[in-house]
């Protein structure tokens, strides 16, 4: 697949394992795949490149993580 989309992906794991998972899309996405996550957790968001802040279903805020 050219995508990846995953909901919540660490949501009911342990630390580590969720780590594992992160660790796997990282570098999925670094063999050039397109991986979008929605979560909840600002440590997982502020894991990836770019987040988006929905609102009552707009977007609130986009910034570019660094």
């Amino acid at each position: 697949p050219s995508i990846l989309l995953a909901d919540e992906p660490t949501g009911n794991l342990d630390s580590q394992t969720g780590n594992d998972v992160l660790d796997l899309f990282d570098a999925l996405h670094s063999d050039g795949l397109t991986t979008i996550v929605v979560t909840h957790d600002d440590d997982v968001g502020n894991r990836c490149e770019r987040v988006i802040h929905l609102s009552d279903g707009l977007i609130d805020k986009d910034v570019a993580n660094q």
